[in-house]
């Protein structure tokens, strides 16, 4: 499972670690957020310390809920909220609620959106 460390190196910069990232990717992570970096402008510099400290999704970006996830897994499919609602039987209405975290996704929802954006339903739980 992919677990996500944060480090504040200084007041201006945070250090931010990957973990359980399967070894097989490892690579193709690193290279996609190394691009992301360089197009921001930033420099990356790769160190290998540990300190030891972990911290949940939820300290690091305080404001994330699932419905980015399930917007940013709409779009990697290239779908608009009118497509995906028609595939799952939905009012588009409704899928701009969730992404905008104005509507709770249960347990059946998930495995709806799940199947159409090919991907675990545990994702929007």
């Amino acid at each position: 499972m992919l677990e996500l460390t944060k480090t504040q190196t200084t007041d201006e910069f945070v250090e931010i670690r990957l973990r359980g990232v399967p070894s097989d990717k490892a690579g193709l992570v690193k290279e996609a957020i190394e691009k992301i970096l360089n197009l921001a402008g930033i420099p990356v510099e790769d160190t290998e310390e540990d300190d030891g400290r972990l911290y949940s999704i939820e300290q690091v970006f305080p404001d994330f809920h699932v419905g980015h996830a399930l917007r940013g897994l709409r779009s990697r499919e290239e779908l608009t909220q009118k497509q995906l609602a028609e595939m799952i039987g939905v009012k588009p209405s409704h899928i701009s609620e969730m992404e905008n975290g104005k509507r709770p996704i249960g347990k059946a929802m998930a495995k709806r959106l799940a199947k159409a954006l090919r991907t675990d339903y545990k994702v929007f739980l």
